[in-house]
């Protein structure tokens, strides 16, 4: 039995994949690692020691794929696609357990931890917090941002090959398959919201509260992190097992570290590195590279509203199944859009 580990990605991510990957199997060679890429495979891409498989959006049993990307942004599919990945693995024969990571997570000390609370639980879950905040930007950083995009964080997850784990990865891929979606205000934030009802629908749960998990600039008002590169990073006095960059590309982790960890010079120097190593695997030219499904197959960029749009009405699915094909002028949702909504939204433009 073999414990299968895989991280969401499009290809401008594959730099911080590959980080993640090497740092996993420097310390459990012996994981199956895969790369789950909603995204078209680049010609270039090469699995080599860190990843031993890749799965695509075809790989998925969406009844129609190109339908179901089209209603989502591309955080949203890349959330959204976990929950089936998760089913995916579980159903292998050779799968003890599943872990989940993004990939700007790295992983800096042996996963036995995580392994040996699968023995007493299916489902391994990390709060965003494990104390209460203690001042009013504490309250407003964190607590109230926990409240609005979930308790626990989704940058880990791991589920046990169990009955309560397959009913538990089931329940969370119906759920994504219609509702992963960045709609704060109608109670929705992609796939971590949902994970906020898990401890009152399943038993079999571990609320992970030990401070060496999922480090975070989220959680530093009540985490000491100490120690240096050569001789290892510590929390509260012990090994850091993973520390997650979430917020590295929009500068808000930068921001939130000085604010919250400008005292931790172990943090700076974790920070530098990351950031090198990400440059060591082609940061600079991937970033670059765009999603392939972010535009119609004439090249015109899908919008936010194409996707609010099609996504709000049965009439519009049934009517084109592949929104992305523009190739029967009569026939397309495109050529729809640009006949019925964009002279709405020049009417909104042309009176603000």
């Amino acid at each position: 039995m073999a414990t299968h580990v895989f991280t969401s990605i499009v290809s401008n991510y594959i730099p911080k994949a590959r980080v993640l990957a090497r740092g996993l199997k420097r310390f459990h060679p012996e994981f199956c690692f895969h790369l789950v890429l909603s995204d078209a495979i680049p010609e270039w891409l090469d699995l080599g020691d860190d990843f031993d498989s890749i799965i695509t959006i075809a790989d998925l049993g969406l009844e129609n794929p190109e339908q179901w990307v089209f209603k989502h942004s591309l955080v949203e599919v890349g959330t959204g696609v976990k929950g089936f990945v998760l089913s995916n693995l579980l159903e292998r024969a050779n799968c003890s357990e599943v872990l989940y990571f993004d990939p700007d997570i790295i992983i800096l000390a042996p996963l036995r931890g995580l392994l040996e609370a699968f023995q007493h639980a299916s489902i391994l879950l990390t709060p965003h917090l494990t104390e209460p905040e203690n001042s009013l930007e504490g309250i407003l950083d964190n607590e109230i941002c926990a409240l609005q995009h979930g308790v626990y964080n989704l940058g880990f997850l791991g589920v046990k090959n169990s009955p309560e784990g397959r009913r538990f990865a089931k329940w969370w891929a119906d759920r994504l398959r219609d509702f992963c979606y960045d709609d704060i205000p109608n109670g929705l934030f992609t796939d971590q919201r949902w994970i906020d009802m898990v401890p009152a629908y399943f038993d079999d749960i571990r609320i992970l509260r030990d401070s060496v998990y999922n480090v975070c600039t989220w959680n530093l008002n009540h985490r000491r992190v100490d120690g240096n590169l050569r001789d290892g990073i510590s929390v509260n006095g012990r090994p850091v097992v993973f520390y997650h960059f979430s917020g590295l590309d929009s500068g808000a982790q930068e921001g939130m570290l000085k604010k919250y960890g400008g005292e931790m010079p172990a943090l700076f120097e974790l920070r530098e590195w990351y950031l090198q190593e990400c440059d060591r695997m082609g940061q600079a030219t991937t970033s670059q590279i765009p999603w392939a499904y972010g535009c119609f197959d004439n090249g015109v960029p899908v919008t936010p509203v194409h996707r609010r749009r099609y996504r709000e009405r049965i009439d519009l699915q049934n009517a084109f199944p592949n929104p992305y094909c523009t190739s029967d002028i009569n026939h397309s949702y495109y050529h729809w859009f640009e006949a019925n909504e964009q002279p709405k939204q020049s009417v909104v433009v042309a009176g603000a």
